[in-house]
């Protein structure tokens, strides 16, 4: 009994600095990553590479190492790090651009030691931090805060846009968006800041449609903008002209250009080309009909018919393994810690670590959404990973880096969880 008591305290006291932590959230990510590790194993047997399956696991491991330990940190002393995370952040992408490697027509990766670090991965950190810290105070949800925060945002975006990496610039658009609405910003001014990008793309499907939403945002600028007459006249003008610069800017696209945008509608229109990844993951999914073909089993997967399955398109090989089943337990498990991170934020003790756990949620939710559409056809494909599934160092731990610190602002708050 004594032994058995020692050894209770013993534990009790080497889990003491993480006794607030979201045990749940932690378990999640860590089963995923695993469990990709055996598809990514599937997806390169025929090749012979499945240490990239290893390695996958060994910076999984890595990835729960720092999520541990910055989860024992307190989330608050990022507040006086910002700017120095700001200035690393844009620092790293600038190096990219003068000494970065290229891979797939991008200029995203740092080689260091024989390892590709890809900065532009940990710069969606370095901005969740910035803003939440820049988005924290009741003054941030003036107008004046809004355009701070988009100018603070601009500098690593632009940037990374300039890689060209299409896929992390509109991750980076949706961290933002969702971060402004969780502070309190208007609504209406969130749908005026992406109004110039919808009038862009409607203006070449229908002019009437265009001429609607001009009319519609001109009446969400009379309705929440201040001095009525000239926001509203502003507003108009920039999407009547953005309008025109979408239709200026498609016509200059290549052909190829434009049907690697709207590729995914008609795959079938370029089998053997642009539109063979998309018609081979189809069929990889919908071949696995309700249970799959079995673990190493799946055709599509064994004999390699889609290239660099184990990165952006490993959904199709859970698909086509494990069926239909297999593809609804791992998106209940990506909403079980999206529903997890909206608990975090919504009982984190001030407005910073709220921001942090709503900013690491919204990354994670557009990556997910984004990576499962264009593997079924309902997305363009942009290139961007499946969270803790699609093979990459960076991804990995930049998404164990982000549970992490939302982990900290459980582990130090005050109020009752659920």
């Amino acid at each position: 009994m004594a032994q058995t008591a020692f050894l209770g305290k013993w534990f009790h006291r080497s889990l003491h600095p993480w006794r607030g932590i979201d045990w749940l959230l932690l378990i999640m990510p860590l089963g995923i990553t695993l469990f990709s590790s055996l598809l990514i194993a599937s997806t390169r047997l025929y090749t012979g590479e499945t240490d990239l399956a290893w390695n996958h696991v060994i910076m999984g491991a890595l990835g729960i190492a720092l999520c541990m330990w910055i989860a024992r940190s307190r989330y608050e002393a990022l507040l006086e790090w910002r700017w120095v995370i700001y200035l690393i952040t844009n620092l790293s992408l600038v190096a990219v651009m003068l000494i970065g490697t290229v891979g797939n027509g991008a200029q995203s990766w740092i080689s260091i030691g024989g390892f590709n670090i890809q900065p532009s991965e940990f710069a969606k950190i370095g901005i969740i931090i910035t803003l939440a810290a820049t988005l924290k105070d009741r003054e941030s949800t003036t107008l004046g805060g809004l355009l701070k925060a988009l100018a603070i945002t601009a500098v690593p975006w632009v940037l990374i846009f300039l890689q060209p990496d299409l896929g992390t610039s509109l991750v980076f658009g949706a961290i933002v968006l969702g971060m402004l609405y969780w502070s309190n910003m208007n609504p209406g001014w969130l749908v005026l800041l992406i109004s110039p990008i919808i009038a862009a793309v409607i203006f070449t499907l229908s002019i009437p449609v265009w001429i609607g939403w001009v009319v519609l945002a001109g009446a969400i600028a009379w309705m929440t903008l201040p001095l009525r007459w000239y926001s509203t006249l502003i507003i108009v003008v920039v999407n009547s002209i953005a309008g025109k610069i979408g239709e200026l800017l498609w016509n200059l696209l290549q052909d190829y250009q434009r049907e690697r945008l709207t590729l995914f509608l008609n795959p079938e229109q370029d089998p053997l080309g642009g539109g063979y990844h998309l018609i081979q993951s189809r069929i990889a999914i919908g071949s696995g009909q309700l249970w799959g073909r079995g673990l190493f089993h799946g055709t599509q997967t064994q004999l390699s018919f889609i290239p660099e399955q184990h990165t952006d398109f490993i959904f199709s090989a859970l698909g086509e393994e494990l069926g239909f089943m297999g593809a609804l337990a791992i998106v209940l498990a990506f909403w079980f810690i999206c529903l997890r991170l909206i608990i975090i934020a919504q009982n984190a003790k001030d407005n910073f670590g709220s921001l942090l756990a709503i900013g690491v949620l919204s990354m994670i939710v557009f990556q997910v959404v984004v990576n499962i559409g264009m593997t079924i056809g309902l997305a363009p494909i942009t290139g961007i990973p499946l969270p803790w599934m699609s093979y990459g160092r960076s991804s990995l731990l930049t998404n164990f880096i982000g549970i992490g610190i939302v982990e900290s602002v459980a582990n130090f708050q005050h109020r009752l969880k659920f």
